[in-house]
């Protein structure tokens, strides 16, 4: 059985719809991606402190989640390649303009601009995969996209930025960018008539609410633990390299599990295959507990970073079958940013709160992971099995 076509689109997402998602999705957030490269930058050129450069990515962080708010009245309204173009128009000349931003009082209006842009950008992808025929395989390949084209950022920027500052991250991102601009007509068009929703039907508020809870239940799990997650490794008596290094494989095995799930596709029930992620996500956590040593510190930061990304496009495929007038996916967006943005947050105070001992910050995340879960599969079976 194939998925049915959202309302709100006007044709089938063919091929080049799918290639021009993976490349939005993956410039887009570069920036976040690679944030702890450019924060060491935007230390040493702007001479900035952490309260600064915490407050210039909480921005970026802020304005892409927020950019769902307009994006209620236009998603359903705008031709989706025309939102496409001037979404990716805007985001390069917001990063043009960071290039030759000397000051931080420059340079912060220029990141909002980019993260509007690329908030923008990163849900028309996210509606674009939902009215796919295969949401699962889009929503892989989305992630691993992002995953790609970050680890490379990872790799490269050190070195350029060495050589022309802080810059060549945002001239790169300008061109990138330039370069997706051709694939904007790939995007599906809005069915909307001016002025006029495109979907009639009312959205389901009950099942919409339980999953955007789930979804920022599982984000807020991830992020409070990856972001303490070298010290925990600092715990585990790894030194600042060792935990590089096994926190960069970490990341390659980030890749291969929203491969995996893209491979997989549609061919498996969402539900079952929600539990065994839940399940692998929960039995790293486990792992971390109770001050591990080295080799099990490097079972779990390896597993834990699989599950995530593997359960991922499973999550937002089975919000996507939910989804009737593309307000849902949007909405999606918001429920990410806001669990990016809380997670370290409360981890932090959690960590603060215990001598710095993780093992509270551990059992709360596996209590919102197996939250999420749970809110997950109390929707209908229906939507949560994936079209054969």
């Amino acid at each position: 059985m194939t998925a049915r076509l959202p309302a709100h689109t006007a044709e089938p997402v063919r091929g080049g719809g799918l290639i021009a998602l993976i490349a939005f999705a993956a410039v887009a957030p570069l920036v976040l991606m690679t944030a702890p490269a450019l924060a060491s930058q935007l230390a040493g050129q702007f001479g900035l402190g952490p309260e600064r450069i915490g407050r210039l990515f909480a921005v970026e962080l802020g304005a892409m989640s927020l950019a769902t708010l307009p994006a209620y009245l236009w998603l359903p309204r705008v031709d989706w390649r025309r939102a496409a173009a001037c979404a990716g128009g805007l985001f390069i000349a917001a990063n043009l303009a960071s290039c030759f931003a000397a000051t931080y009082a420059e340079l912060l209006p220029c990141r909002l601009l980019s993260a509007l842009a690329g908030g923008s950008l990163m849900i028309l992808c996210l509606s674009t995969a939902a009215a796919s025929a295969n949401p699962d395989r889009a929503y892989g390949l989305w992630v691993s996209g992002q995953l790609a084209l970050g680890a490379l950022g990872l790799a490269l920027f050190p070195a350029w930025f060495a050589r022309y500052g802080i810059a060549a991250c945002y001239l790169s991102l300008a061109a990138l960018m330039a370069l997706c601009l051709p694939l904007a007509r790939c995007f599906p068009p809005s069915a909307a008539r001016p002025g006029r929703p495109a979907d009639a039907e009312a959205q389901p508020w009950r099942p919409a609410l339980v999953g955007a809870a789930a979804t920022l239940c599982f984000y807020v799990s991830l992020s409070g633990t990856w972001t303490f997650i070298g010290g925990i490794a600092a715990q585990a008596g790894l030194t600042p390299r060792q935990s590089g290094d096994w926190l960069a494989l970490a990341t390659l095995m980030g890749i291969v599990g929203s491969v995996c799930a893209a491979a997989i596709g549609g061919r498996g029930s969402r539900r079952r295959l929600l539990i065994a992620g839940y399940g692998l996500m929960l039995l790293s956590l486990a792992l971390l507990l109770g001050a591990p040593r080295v080799g099990r510190f490097a079972a779990a930061a390896l597993v834990f970073k699989y599950a995530w990304t593997f359960i991922l496009p499973f999550i937002l495929a089975t919000l996507a079958a939910l989804d009737r007038s593309g307000r849902l996916m949007s909405t999606v967006n918001l429920a990410i940013g806001g669990g990016l943005a809380l997670g370290p947050a409360l981890a932090g105070e959690l960590m603060a709160a215990h001598g710095q001992n993780p093992q509270t910050l551990l059992l709360v995340s596996m209590g919102l992971a197996a939250l999420s879960l749970a809110l997950l599969l109390t929707l209908r079976p229906t939507t949560i099995r994936s079209p054969q």
